[in-house]
């Protein structure tokens, strides 16, 4: 707003108004503001610095060029002390500062229990707020700890799954190296009897000669050649889990949407089913049924 010349005070017209009163539309030098502060009738006057609000001048009724002094009550209106007598004969009325007075209190009053009241709710959102943190951060503990038993679990199950195939692998694999065993002991065999064999072209033809290869022939006879076993063999086959089986061996957790003052209002407002069926809204049972029959359960 831009600067207006400076007022002189309209009480002693000698200093300069540098304050302005509100009520009585009056410029005040600092002493007359004291003296006016003090008396009764006007200790509850509001100023405010001339240089701040510069009025363009008195508030008059029009009919009547008077200052409005009372407010009629039947009409809302403010009105001068003739218009009392005149077109608002039989009103109700009421002082024009003790009406300024009692809104001002009132508003103050009304603003100051709006303020408390949304610093509480403000409070009590911050409470719940950390609160819900604090929760949410034990489900996702919890949660975790499940995780990693069942990790333990999977590790334990994998690792005796494992001993179990080493175990028997190293049995069969035993016998396997005893057939082996066998089976050497009859080639050494065979690669000595090869060796008489060898060694008897090289005698000469009588009797004796004879002998040998009879002993001989009867050494083969009794040279068994075992069959070969029957391979033991491994297979593993894996069952096909999916991610929600994997979720059906941890718990559930729920947690609730907001609802504000509005959403229980249209909740209350939305009619009941006209059904002998009842929606189960039951979050451990979502998914699984639809409705329960309010009869037989």
């Amino acid at each position: 707003m831009a600067q207006a010349a400076s007022k002189t005070c309209e009480i002693c017209i000698s200093a300069t108004g540098s304050q302005y009163c509100l009520e009585c539309e009056q410029y005040f030098c600092e002493n007359c503001k004291t003296f006016h502060s003090r008396q009764k009738i006007s200790k509850t006057h509001q100023f405010q610095s001339s240089s701040d609000v510069i009025p363009e001048g008195k508030s008059k009724c029009k009919d009547h060029n008077e200052d409005f002094s009372f407010v009629c009550k039947t009409c809302n209106v403010v009105v001068c002390s003739s218009c009392v007598t005149g077109s608002h004969t039989g009103h109700a009325f009421s002082k024009l500062m003790d009406s300024i007075t009692q809104l001002k209190e009132k508003n103050t009053i009304y603003l100051r229990r709006k303020i408390q009241q949304s610093t509480q709710n403000m409070k009590q959102i911050e409470e719940g707020i950390k609160e819900f943190d604090v929760k949410v951060a034990e489900v996702v503990k919890a949660i975790t700890n499940e995780g990693t038993k069942l990790k333990a679990m999977v590790d334990k199950c994998v690792a005796g799954m494992i001993s179990s195939v080493n175990d028997q692998f190293r049995r069969e694999k035993d016998k396997l190296t005893k057939i082996m065993a066998d089976i050497r002991m009859d080639l050494k065999a065979g690669s000595d009897l090869d060796k008489q064999i060898y060694e008897l072209d090289k005698v000469r033809n009588d009797g004796n000669l004879l002998k040998s290869l009879q002993k001989l022939t009867d050494d083969i006879a009794k040279l068994t050649i075992k069959p070969i076993p029957e391979f033991p063999y491994i297979k593993y086959t894996a069952k096909s889990a999916t991610d929600n089986d994997v979720k059906q061996l941890f718990g559930n957790y729920i947690i609730s949407e907001m609802r504000t003052q509005q959403t229980m209002n249209r909740e209350r407002e939305l009619p009941s089913p006209k059904s002998d069926y009842k929606q189960e809204v039951n979050p451990k049972e979502r998914g699984r049924y639809l409705y329960k029959c309010n009869k037989c359960g």
